[in-house]
């Protein structure tokens, strides 16, 4: 019998474990190992760039240590602060990262605004910044998305497309299930199983096309410094406001059904498109 189940595309797998090993009796989950090695891909990336083009790569390691403590704080403080029912009664809980509850809109906002201060304080191009360290931040996140596949989480409502996935009712927090997802409980072998969209699969999808899209822009087309990273913000921005409209999991602004998560997206695009066209413009004067 299988955990999960892809029906239209022939893909069962029998037994998924959210631990990956033990340690000396302490379970290593899937989610912090994919999240590990995301990070590691993503600066040996940066590093990479920086030596490319000509930068040091020292000095962008001194600021990823930084950044990344800061991002993972900031994932965890977003999250905290839409979710805060869960820990007004238990704060000392808000410690307790194996529980999980990042949220990576913290871990990019806190992210890019150290970045700011970095480059404020060493004098350095933020937007030479940004194009060399944002392309790194998706291979991340394409990435970490399949943390959310092994902890059954970050999916969306019932579908019978063509990418939709089955997993095992038992195994998914009931917190995450919609009144159409149960209405549509599919029972195969005495096992009840729900349909929805793996929206996980999306994202990390659409994070790869973007992916590879910058790394092409910014060896072969790049024309200004800060093209690449604001075409990060509007990339991103669309494929998440989009792909977070799916998710039965949004953190809402408090007292309403709007999920934070498309609000800031609406604000990536916004900022991305200002820095893009005002980039561009004074561009186009210094060519004239």
């Amino acid at each position: 019998m299988p955990e999960i189940w892809f029906p239209h595309l022939g893909i069962e797998i029998g037994h998924l474990s959210r631990v990956a090993f033990s340690f000396f009796g302490i379970d290593v989950y899937w989610y912090g190992l994919i999240i590990g090695v995301a990070i590691v891909l993503a600066v040996a990336l940066v590093l990479h760039e920086a030596k490319r083009t000509g930068q040091s790569p020292d000095e962008y390691m001194d600021f990823g240590l930084v950044a990344i403590i800061l991002s993972v704080i900031g994932a965890r403080v977003y999250y905290v602060i839409f979710s805060w029912e869960m820990y007004r009664d238990n704060p000392l809980e808000i410690l307790n990262f194996r529980h999980g509850g990042l949220g990576i809109y913290g871990a990019v906002l806190v992210g890019i605004g150290y970045g700011l201060f970095y480059a404020i304080r060493k004098k350095k191009n933020f937007f030479l910044m940004a194009d060399t360290v944002l392309p790194s931040l998706l291979l991340g996140q394409l990435c970490g998305r399949w943390g959310n596949f092994f902890n059954r989480e970050a999916f969306g409502g019932y579908t019978d497309s063509l990418f939709a996935m089955r997993y095992l009712k038992e195994q998914v927090a009931s917190s995450n299930l919609t009144p159409d997802i149960l209405a549509h409980t599919i029972t195969v072998d005495g096992a009840e199983y729900i349909q929805v969209h793996p929206t996980f699969l999306y994202e990390s999808l659409w994070n790869l096309c973007l992916f590879a899209l910058l790394l092409y822009l910014r060896k072969h087309h790049k024309s200004f410094d800060g093209q690449i990273g604001a075409l990060y913000c509007i990339g991103y921005g669309i494929g998440r406001f989009w792909i977070e409209g799916l998710r039965t999991d949004q953190l809402l602004l408090w007292h309403t059904n709007i999920a934070v998560s498309q609000v800031v997206s609406l604000g990536m695009i916004a900022v991305g498109l200002g820095i893009y066209l005002s980039l561009w413009k004074k561009k186009k004067i210094e060519k004239s």
